[in-house]
């Protein structure tokens, strides 16, 4: 609540308080003031009927008329003025309680409007410090989750500490998770280097006893860390969200003739065939060299798991989301293979020798980065199958 509001609102309340004063305190004076009349009136008339008995009907017919408000009453009739006598003389006592009666009033609408400000205040303190102990519960992480307290002037600043605090905790286990996947992330890379440092310490013994044989089992190791390198070193920009992701309107036919082009010379090494359906013209919005590698990296796990056969594309279109499908004729997927096909330094059980398990992990993160999904499974006919959707909205 701005001042000037405030101000406002304590204005009010003030003068509520005043008025409830002030009504109370002039019903309170016409009470009495109404009483005192009665007595004047009745001693007047008892001391009058004591002298006089024979004026009882005179005297109830003039108060009669007087209550009716038949009388009239004028300048002329003014007998107490007549026979010297003032309002004043009346007073007496009455004057000092006239007094007094307003000024109780005043004092209590004081009391009633210093309490219901104190008790404001002291509301409002209360609630500041619940925020300043939460607050501090917070730093020394103990924190729980902060319950509402119904609608008040801190009510907006309670909703900002509590969607403060939740993200702060989702930072926290962000961060916790990111620290256990990068220790998780060095053991796998560790390993992943020691098997061909291991192959080529062994080469090099072989070596030095006269063997030549072992030099091409040297290429294929250093060719092994060579990719590793490469991987890692793209998986630390997409973790540090260095890869600037162009989204360009971009044919799916194009794209994945272009990556079938780029691996036409291991398909050939392979002894593996790729058919790509052409289905007409159809657009994504996606950035084509990197939509281009996951791609890439889906062809070769199929070709490298269909056993010299042929490697099959075809893509469909919808309101929602663009779709490609990528499949063999190969064995297929382990069942127990596939929760962990995207997982990163994961081999699964038909993996080829020097595979290194970041070519589909890698896939998936460019996929995900481009409002897309990826998933893998066994087709009913046999062979795997991976089936992207990069979605429009």
């Amino acid at each position: 609540m701005s001042r000037r509001k405030y101000m406002l609102v304590t204005l009010g309340f003030v003068l509520s308080v005043s008025l409830f004063s002030s009504l109370v305190t002039a019903m309170l004076v016409s009470c009495y003031d109404g009483r005192r009349q009665f007595e004047l009136l009745n001693a007047v008339c008892g001391e009058a009927l004591e002298q006089e008995p024979r004026l009882r009907i005179m005297i109830s017919s003039a108060l009669k008329e007087y209550i009716d408000g038949a009388a009239k009453i004028s300048a002329e009739n003014d007998v107490l003025s007549t026979l010297g006598y003032r309002i004043s003389d009346f007073s007496g006592s009455a004057h000092m309680q006239k007094i007094l009666f307003p000024a109780i009033g005043f004092l209590a609408g004081a009391a009633l409007f210093i309490f219901t400000f104190m008790y404001r205040n002291k509301i409002e303190a209360m609630r500041i410090q619940t925020l300043a102990d939460y607050l501090e519960q917070i730093n020394t992480g103990k924190a729980i989750v902060l319950s509402s307290s119904g609608e008040d002037d801190f009510s907006k600043l309670e909703d900002e500490i509590y969607k403060t605090v939740t993200s702060l905790y989702h930072t926290k286990d962000a961060a916790v998770r990111a620290k256990n996947d990068f220790a998780e992330n060095l053991s796998n890379i560790a390993h992943q280097i020691k098997t061909p440092i291991t192959a080529i310490s062994l080469a090099v013994q072989m070596m030095q006893d006269g063997g030549g044989y072992h030099l091409e089992q040297m290429r294929r190791q250093i060719m092994r860390l060579a990719r590793l390198e490469e991987a890692l070193l793209v998986l630390s920009r997409i973790d540090a969200g260095t890869i600037p992701l162009q989204k360009n309107e971009i044919d799916v036919f194009t794209l994945l003739v272009l990556a079938a082009d780029n691996l036409q010379e291991l398909f050939d090494e392979f002894g593996v065939s790729i058919h790509i359906q052409e289905l007409g013209e159809m657009k994504v919005a996606a950035d084509l060299d990197w939509t281009m590698e996951a791609v890439m990296n889906l062809m070769k796990n199929c070709m490298e798991h269909s056993l010299g056969g042929t490697v099959y594309c075809s893509y469909a279109q919808n309101p929602l989301y663009t779709e490609i499908r990528i499949w063999d004729e190969g064995e297929g997927f382990a069942k127990e293979d596939i929760p962990h096909l995207f997982e990163r330094f994961y081999r699964g059980k038909n993996e080829r020798e020097g595979g290194i398990g970041i070519g589909l992990s890698l896939s998936k993160e460019i996929i995900e980065r481009q409002n897309g999904t990826i998933r893998a499974e066994n087709r009913p006919e046999g062979g795997a199958l991976f089936e992207i959707r990069i979605y429009s909205h």
